[in-house]
């Protein structure tokens, strides 16, 4: 781990983004263009001291999930990523893979989109990336999960808080999408270890997804819509679109109200904000 260099390079990264680029009003009394230590410790959801003591040299070895948060609160381009791991002494996550961050302009286009839920997935369903809103939407932070649940069509399949917040008339339909769009990419990282085996596991823990699967349906998920059964708003009618990277590795997926009273609701949720979620709410399904 090469401490001072880290602690630099960290230093620069954070005076040379505008606040505007994440979201945060600049303000009349603001000293400096970039951003402060505690916004940083906001965005990557850790504490301030810890921010402090790695601009200082001070820290213990971070984590690469604490580094991926970083990554993502800083706006760092891949090889700028790439770049914090090494100093971090870690190797960074591969070009290909589950282990991806979300890429840095498509963290940007969710400070863009503002209101608007919208969050960035692997092809395999994981979600990478969260605004404000699809937070509040969804009910929570999906992008620390671990383990087969990181996967939406995992979580689809295998638990049944998954599914219950969708209505029952909408689930056979939100199944065979989820197996369609997972057997593309099957076929796009044909020989590949970590989707072969999240198949088996799949076909090994749900009858259900081994019925839909021997149907052999394919079809990459662009545009859909949703019945959402929010715990605090009730029913919300979201038009879903899917903008795919030209690798079609990741995706930036927008959630628009699809009727007025959607819209309603949806106004409602940001004003209630984060606060009371139920203990052990799960949120909706995303594709």
């Amino acid at each position: 781990m090469q401490r001072d260099q880290l602690a630099d390079f960290l230093r620069h990264r954070r005076e040379g983004i505008r606040p505007a680029e994440v979201g945060i009003p600049e303000g009349p009394r603001r000293r400096t263009t970039g951003l402060r230590r505690e916004e940083v410790a906001m965005l990557a959801g850790m504490s301030v001291d810890y921010v402090v003591r790695l601009e200082q040299g001070r820290s213990s070895q971070p984590s690469t999930q604490l580094l991926g948060a970083l990554a993502r609160a800083l706006r760092l381009s891949d090889d700028e990523r790439d770049y914090l791991f090494h100093l971090a002494g870690h190797r960074p996550p591969p070009a290909d893979g589950v282990a991806r961050l979300a890429r840095a302009g498509l963290v940007r286009m969710l400070d863009l989109l503002g209101d608007t839920p919208a969050l960035v997935l692997s092809d395999l369903g994981e979600i990478l990336a969260q605004n404000r809103a699809s937070v509040l939407l969804m009910g929570g932070d999906h992008t620390g999960l671990s383990g087969d649940r990181r996967y939406v069509v995992y979580r689809w399949f295998t638990d049944p808080a998954a599914r219950a917040v969708h209505p029952p008339e909408e689930h056979e339909h939100q199944a065979r999408q989820l197996v369609a769009d997972l057997r593309a990419a099957v076929g796009r990282r044909h020989g590949d270890p970590t989707v072969a085996g999240l198949v088996d596991r799949l076909q090994a823990a749900s009858a259900d997804f081994r019925r839909l699967w021997a149907e052999h349906e394919v079809a990459v998920r662009r545009a859909d819509r949703k019945t959402m059964l929010h715990p605090r708003v009730g029913r919300l009618r979201m038009d879903c679109e899917t903008l795919v990277t030209p690798d079609q590795g990741q995706q930036l997926l927008v959630l628009t109200p699809a009727d007025a009273e959607a819209r309603e609701r949806l106004e409602l949720l940001r004003v209630l904000g984060v606060e009371e979620f139920p203990t052990g709410a799960r949120g909706p399904s995303t594709r």
